[in-house]
């Protein structure tokens, strides 16, 4: 039986599993939801130890390639694509990220996936995107329930601009922004507004309107970081100027939103 090549440096072995990996996605022999191979059978393929393995295997969820089930095992991440969430969370801390900047990048990329929607999307998406608005106005009093069908509609967006790409990037950057967010949500009472925005970019991707539905999303968000900025008072001092949003309804400056 061969031994474990228990001399090469560690950034070594984690690579080779990094590879391994790689090589069974693109040679088709694993896809996503798929079970990975016992870490037995793996270190023995790979002639390394188990806890050496394991690294490898640490490196990879930590890069968003795979899922730990604890007491099932491991799989490769089924879903939206997205970058490591903890990277960037320690890109955050480590370079003081904003909460303006996160918003600032949500722009940049979602108002363009919005547009690409229009030109790109099918009738299922189109379909989808109807449904969360429903839910929205259905449940616009549910602040919590309201968060999950808003990531959703952008999601379902992301997915009809047919850039997966781009689609990763925002979905890096709102599922990291939305542990923030699920703590204050229950502040927002203005989520009525904020369904009618969703129904008008709705509007402008089923109607093929590339332009417009840019428009409507770089508005949408403009509204919302200035409404989420009353939700979390003071994260966006020291933030350049920027064209004025929308109005938002009298009730924001309330005392009960803050």
């Amino acid at each position: 039986m061969p031994r474990p090549r228990l001399d090469a440096p560690d950034t070594d072995r984690t690579m080779q599993v990094v590879n391994h990996i790689r090589a069974l996605l693109e040679n088709g022999a694993l896809q996503p939801g798929d079970r990975i191979p016992p870490e037995r059978v793996l270190a023995r393929t790979l002639k390394i130890s188990r806890a050496s393995l394991r690294t490898g295997i640490g490196y990879l969820v930590a890069m968003g390639v795979m899922k730990v089930r604890h007491g099932v095992g491991t799989f490769i991440k089924d879903g939206p694509a997205e970058f490591s969430k903890a990277s960037l969370g320690l890109m955050g801390a480590l370079y003081g990220f904003q909460f303006w900047q996160m918003f600032e990048a949500r722009l940049i990329i979602e108002s363009s996936l919005a547009a690409l929607a229009a030109e790109r999307g099918k009738e299922e998406h189109y379909a989808a995107l109807a449904e969360e608005v429903a839910e929205m106005y259905a449940i616009a009093d549910n602040p919590a329930d309201f968060l999950v069908h808003d990531m959703l509609f952008h999601r379902i967006i992301a997915k009809a601009s047919g850039n997966p790409i781009l689609a990763a990037l925002i979905e890096t950057i709102t599922t990291a922004m939305y542990e923030k967010r699920r703590k204050t949500v229950e502040r927002a009472n203005y989520l009525r507004e904020m369904a009618e925005m969703h129904r008008e970019i709705y509007r402008a991707i089923r109607a093929r309107d590339p332009v417009e539905a840019r428009k409507q999303m770089e508005n949408h968000l403009r509204t919302a970081e200035n409404a989420q900025n009353l939700e979390l008072p003071g994260i966006h001092a020291s933030r350049p100027a920027r064209p004025r949003a929308k109005k938002l309804p009298a009730v924001l400056g309330s005392s009960s939103a803050q």
